[in-house]
């Protein structure tokens, strides 16, 4: 397992787990969409990063909710780091009503980079949905 955090305030930090080819990243405090750039930046950069990971993305200590445009902005950075990891499965925990809704909206503009998502309002939901997910999005249970 390799662990990683981004500035000196640590608002991103992530863990791989290479046998399990999965990344879980954890947002905490006030989150800006450079962070999130920053931290799609040093993945891509990082020599332990396989080619696939499936994610599990904890947002359940972050403050800040994201407006349309940062998520747009952020698939773009998926999108640039798709030459070196593809992205599997991902689980997004959010455990506010708006930050929920807004990343049920990241799923709509993500959907392209990800074989499925899914958002949970707990991490052991999560957690047992990533180690479980379907193969075929079309096999994907409804919310």
């Amino acid at each position: 397992m390799r662990l990683s955090c981004e500035g000196g305030a640590m608002p991103v930090i992530y863990k791989i787990d290479t046998a399990k080819q999965t990344i879980c990243t954890q947002c905490v405090g006030d989150i800006t969409v450079d962070d999130v750039l920053g931290h799609f930046r040093k993945l891509e950069m990082d020599p332990e990063c396989p080619p696939c990971l499936d994610v599990l993305l904890d947002l359940t200590q972050t403050d800040s909710v994201p407006q349309s445009g940062n998520l747009r902005d952020v698939v773009g950075a998926i999108a640039q780091v798709r030459h070196r990891v593809h992205f599997g499965a991902c689980a997004i925990v959010a455990s506010t009503d708006a930050m929920f809704g807004m990343l049920r909206m990241f799923e709509v503009y993500a959907e392209q980079y990800f074989r499925i998502t899914r958002v949970f309002r707990d991490l052991p939901d999560a957690e047992a949905w990533l180690a479980c997910a379907p193969q075929d999005p079309k096999a994907q249970a409804t919310r």
